[in-house]
């Protein structure tokens, strides 16, 4: 049985500032920018050409606004693989990504924490071997 993560969701306070931000700061594809009832869209983005998208899903609610760049608590929540670590940190350095710490190069490979538009925490990580 072949399963993997097709998709996860990041709660956003705008379709089009987030849509911005993963597009031009991160590099990342629009895969979808659907209309739905209610004002509602279905917006998913992704880092590749292959892998797990990313649905950009406006929040609601004043709960779900309460999660808005905190969804996972504070921790790095969310790990961008990359095969060349200075390109894409030269990349995200120069689109105004604002990382959290300088890189650090670990015996598992190179990796630095920025945060997304709204503070959500990622690693940018190129893995050795």
């Amino acid at each position: 049985m072949d399963r993997h993560v097709g998709l996860f969701s990041i709660v956003v306070a705008d379709y089009d500032e987030a849509i911005e931000f993963y597009t031009k700061s991160l590099g990342f594809a629009l895969i979808a920018d659907e209309d739905r009832d209610a004002g509602k869209r279905w917006v998913v983005v992704k880092p590749g050409t292959s892998g797990t998208g990313i649905v950009l899903a406006k929040a609601k609610n004043s709960e779900e606004e309460s999660r808005i760049g905190n969804q996972t608590g504070g921790r790095v929540g969310f790990f961008l693989y990359t095969e060349d670590f200075q390109r894409d940190y030269d990349s995200m350095l120069a689109n105004g990504v604002r990382f959290l710490e300088e890189p650090r190069y670990e015996a598992y490979g190179s990796v630095a924490v920025f945060e997304d538009l709204y503070g959500n925490k990622w690693d940018l990580l190129e893995r050795k071997g």
